[in-house]
């Protein structure tokens, strides 16, 4: 068992009492004239519209007074489907303060899902961005009794049916003084209600607290390289959907809760672009933003081998420093000799890319590859990976700090991990949730005598350090019983120079196959140095020079597994698989039923 020195019992001291609006209303007291949210100005592009504390908070009165005016009361849900964009932060918290309860929606979400989103969290009031997501739900709007009325944000020109308001109506009913509200908030009141992806199911409605909530910013700030002064004004870009519990917790509940400076991202593909623009002190990402990052650089240094072959013996020389840095073993030889490929190479590259001001770099929601994650140390970015789930409020383990490449860190402060006879994770802490919405069975399966079943098999060291092994219910059981690991033998596909998303295949089957993805910023750049003219990824699919690379990458690959677990045949594929899809989740984890639906043809063939 693995269990942080900081106690359950001293974190509930210091949250007693303490919910997400009362932690708001003394950060305005306390930076009122700080910058809390911008957004780039639609209007005068290059400039960006800026929001203080105070005016966040006047927005939240004015919000308050809107959704009071046409009936939310205490525990009452209120859905939100918008882009990332400064309306959302205010409009949460406007919900929280009246005591609602605001449930976001991942923007990809069809009419079908909408109506049984909106039936399940029992919701009476939506607030949607557009008339796109305007028309998703008039399109099931039959079906939904329960939903009273309906805000567009924008609205266009055309004239609103009937039931639809803009959402301009919420802000002329005057402002209400949400002092007396804030202060009647409880700790046991609904902070959010998380989706579930629904990888395994129909989506489950993870129940959040308000203690679960200010509980989870206590343990995640003593994991930090900051102390709580040096978090206020700290730079961070929201660009993963608001309905994902990172995003949601890193750049919404922490940011009110020690006072940080949000720059909002309407477009999860354009973060490379603020990146460079805000140069983030703290940025969280899922494993494909920093794949492609890395592949970004690579890529482009693709098409000069010499300068590639340079900045790929940099990164050699500077590994094994890194590795003694981690064990506190660094010599000052060592150190002057990373400060010198520092100066010459990878200053550069961070200031290109827009990390050059990170102090804290964060890989979370799927596994990420090691290979990957010392990269972005040995050129100096910080990068840990964190690991947990909706039902953990977000984070279960994390060492930003003592980072342990191959692993996900410790237990968080104030928690508890162990594993369990079948090698599933188990954890337990104030950051567990309250339970799923209207499914006590699928709670009962989850929360057992207060120990939260992740699901994941897991293995900790002697330090307490945990490895994620895989998904309990998506191990690869062939018809020869063999059970194999699909996530690690991705990990190392994806390790290959020309992949970008790999898809191991073999329930149930003889032996174990995979679909391959090639990189889209890589294959060109990769095609054009070896005077391949074909650049259409589907083509360069077929191309016989890419077939043998990837043959050889694969061959390498199997050598570090077991010969029951080798890939006997693959299939390369030319089309990029995209977040938000049949085949991937908004966060990029593979659907696999998705998959194996959309690529039976070419699955079956590997097995004629």
């Amino acid at each position: 068992m693995a269990t942080n020195n900081a106690t359950i019992a001293e974190i509930n001291e210091i949250v007693a009492g303490q919910t997400v609006p009362r932690l708001f209303e003394e950060t305005v007291l306390k930076h009122g004239n700080r910058v809390a949210l911008r957004a780039m100005s639609s209007e005068q592009p290059g400039t960006w519209d800026t929001y203080t504390w105070v005016d966040y908070a006047g927005q939240v009165a004015l919000a308050a007074a809107g959704l009071s005016a046409f009936g939310v009361v205490p525990g009452q849900r209120v859905m939100l489907m918008m882009r990332n964009r400064p309306d959302f932060h205010w409009l949460d918290m406007a919900i929280q303060c009246l005591r609602a309860t605001p449930v976001s929606i991942y923007n990809s979400s069809s009419a079908e899902e909408l109506q049984y989103l909106v039936s399940h969290s029992g919701a009476e009031v939506a607030i949607v961005e557009d008339r796109g997501y305007l028309d998703r739900f008039l399109s099931v709007r039959d079906e939904l009794p329960l939903l009273q009325h309906i805000f567009v944000i924008d609205p266009g020109d055309d004239p609103l049916p009937d039931g639809v308001r803009s959402a301009s109506t919420l802000y002329n009913q005057g402002a209400l003084n949400p002092a007396p509200l804030i202060a009647e908030t409880q700790p046991s009141d609904v902070a959010t209600i998380i989706y579930t992806s629904g990888t395994t199911g129909p989506p489950k409605g993870v129940v959040l607290t308000q203690y679960n909530i200010v509980y989870t910013a206590q343990q995640l700030i003593r994991c930090m390289p900051f102390t709580i002064p040096e978090l206020v004004g700290a730079r961070m870009v929201s660009y993963l959907p608001m309905a994902h519990i990172a995003e949601r917790m890193n750049s919404h509940y922490a940011s009110v809760l020690y006072g940080m400076e949000i720059s909002t991202c309407p477009d999860p593909n354009r973060i490379a672009e603020y990146a460079r623009e805000v140069h983030p002190e703290i940025i969280f990402g899922v494993p494909r933003v920093w794949e492609k990052v890395h592949a970004g650089v690579n890529g482009a240094l693709a098409g000069d081998p010499e300068r590639q072959a340079k900045f790929d013996e940099a990164i050699a020389a500077a590994l094994p420093i890194m590795e003694a840095k981690r064990k506190g073993t660094i010599t000052e030889e060592q150190q002057g000799i990373w400060d010198f490929l520092d100066a010459v190479a990878f200053s550069t590259v961070r200031q290109l890319v827009g990390l050059d001001a990170v102090r804290s770099a964060i890989s979370g929601a799927a596994p990420i590859q090691r290979e990957v994650l010392e990269w972005f140390n040995a050129i100096g970015v910080p990068l840990s990976e964190i690991y947990g789930m909706s039902e953990s409020s977000g984070p279960m383990t994390w060492d930003a700090v003592d980072i342990r490449p191959g692993t996900v860190g410790r237990a968080l402060p104030g928690s508890e991990v162990r594993i369990a006879e079948d090698g599933e994770v188990l954890f337990r802490g104030g950051n567990v949730f309250f339970g799923y919405l209207n499914a006590p069975d699928k709670t009962a399966e989850t929360l057992v005598d207060g120990w939260l079943h992740s699901g994941d098999i897991g293995e900790l060291d002697e330090e307490g350090y945990l490895k994620i092994v895989d998904r309990k219910k998506e191990l690869i059981i062939t018809s020869g019983g063999k059970n194999i690991s699909p996530a690690n033998l991705e990990a190392g596909l994806k390790g290959l120079h020309l992949i970008g998303q790999a898809c191991a295949i073999g329930d149930q089957r003889k032996y174990v196959t995979a679909l391959l993805v090639l990189d889209p910023d890589v294959a060109p750049q990769w095609a054009k140095a070896q005077g391949i003219e074909v650049t259409n990824l589907v083509e360069l699919a077929k191309d016989p020079q890419v077939l043998a690379d990837v043959a050889k990458g694969v061959d390498e690959v199997n050598q570090q597994f077991a010969n029951v677990e080798h890939i006997k045949r693959f299939t390369l594929l030319g089309e990029e698989w995209l977040p938000d899809s049949d085949v991937l989740t908004p966060t990029s984890k593979l659907k696999r039923r998705g998959i194996l639906a959309r690529y039976k043809a070419e699955i079956d063939a590997m097995y004629d």
